[in-house]
């Protein structure tokens, strides 16, 4: 049981972490930030921020 639940918020941290990242290019988008990104770099973002949620769902 432990497992199912360790992998949803595996799954729901990547998912958050990728509608995070998307919104930020958005917005800085809209300032006039023309940001492109090799797929190395949203790699290393992606699971950095992924555990950054992942952190903010601990009690």
């Amino acid at each position: 049981m432990r497992y199912i639940s360790g992998l949803i918020n595996l799954i729901v941290s990547l998912v958050v972490s990728t509608i995070i990242i998307y919104a930020i290019n958005f917005v800085a988008g809209f300032a006039g930030a023309d940001y492109t990104f090799t797929n190395g770099e949203v790699f290393v973002m992606w699971i950095l921020m992924a555990i950054l949620v992942n952190n903010c769902f601990k009690k």
